[in-house]
């Protein structure tokens, strides 16, 4: 079972494939893309700031220039849109009352 704020094996299935850093892409295989992906949805789904990120998914500062490097590229409308059809999508809400608006 999938701890709170992590995806489940099922949905890791669903998504692997969309993401960078596979065996054949250019550049670094990332064997940690799991573990990456999860660290951000903790952050997204917690509230936290980037800094509160726990030591167990790396350093706050690398994971978060790799989300915007992969937000930049597109990975993560990718991945949204393999999601949407999920009947229990409750991950992928935000709580919009931390989200900062221009005024």
């Amino acid at each position: 079972m999938a701890k709170r704020y992590e995806l489940t094996n099922v949905q890791w299935a669903r998504i692997a494939a969309l993401l960078p850093g596979k065996a054949g892409d250019p550049g670094r295989t990332a064997a940690d893309n799991r573990l990456f992906v999860n660290s951000v949805l903790w952050v997204l789904r917690s509230g936290a700031h980037w800094h509160d990120l726990p030591m167990r998914y790396g350093k706050w500062k690398s994971v978060h220039t790799r989300f915007s490097r992969w937000a930049n590229k597109g990975v993560w409308e990718r991945v949204f849109k393999a999601l949407i059809d999920d009947p229990n999508n409750e991950y992928l809400m935000l709580d919009t009352t931390l989200v900062r608006a221009h005024q």
